[in-house]
């Protein structure tokens, strides 16, 4: 009955627009992350993504504050601060491994690393493809379901990089003794790993709001 009374009432539109907006705030930051791990102005890219974290976390202030003073939504109030929550969680993961880059002034970065990188701005440009589309959800069904399952893919590989990533380093530094240089790339490699999480977690929330709207 109430998923009837939502239909038939007026919608407050505004939370796509404002998911639109972070989820375009992610990816130019998921853009960032991938050229500083391919060397490019490593510095420069790592203060946009903490400016990009700052907006990132303005949006979801505004997101939940929109929840608690809305009437109807357009589905139901705690999937919306899930959803926004776990875009969140992914651009805040981006900025920790900023955090860990500085504090051990990384400048060079392994090529698994940087494959990581792309994977990473692949699974943000599906999730930024799935937001709009949860304005239509029974529509969207089909390729929202796609969406979901590309990003488990990836987070797969992303996966696979990560342990191929930790036993290069053990070959390359664990015969020399370099712990501190098999410490660092171990932490930044377990970071990206995450970053990918947090988006499946994304790619998961997006799941569950199809299975309860549609």
């Amino acid at each position: 009955m109430m998923s009837i009374f939502r239909k038939l009432m007026p919608r407050e539109d505004k939370f796509f627009e404002m998911f639109s907006t972070h989820s375009k705030t992610v990816v130019a930051a998921a853009h960032a992350l991938d050229q500083l791990l391919k060397g490019n102005e490593v510095e420069k890219n790592c203060e946009l993504i903490v400016t990009l974290e700052n907006e990132a976390d303005d949006i979801t202030r505004d997101v939940l504050l929109a929840v608690r003073r809305s009437f109807i939504t357009p589905f139901d109030r705690g999937d919306i601060k899930d959803l926004i929550q776990s875009m969140d969680d992914a651009i805040d993961m981006m900025h920790k491994t900023v955090k860990t880059i500085r504090l051990f002034e990384q400048s060079g970065f392994d090529p698994l690393m940087q494959q990581m990188g792309s994977e990473i701005v692949k699974a943000a440009n599906l999730i930024s493809e799935a937001i709009p589309l949860l304005d239509k959800v029974g529509t969207n069904a089909q390729r929202l379901a796609a969406i979901a399952e590309e990003v488990t893919r990836v987070e797969g590989r992303s996966d696979d990089l990560h342990d191929q990533g930790l036993k290069d380093l053990y070959r390359r530094h664990g015969a020399s003794g370099n712990a501190m240089a098999y410490m660092i790339g171990s932490e930044i490699y377990g970071e990206l790993e995450k970053v990918v999480d947090r988006f499946e977690d994304v790619a998961n929330e997006i799941s569950g709001i199809v299975i309860e709207n549609v």
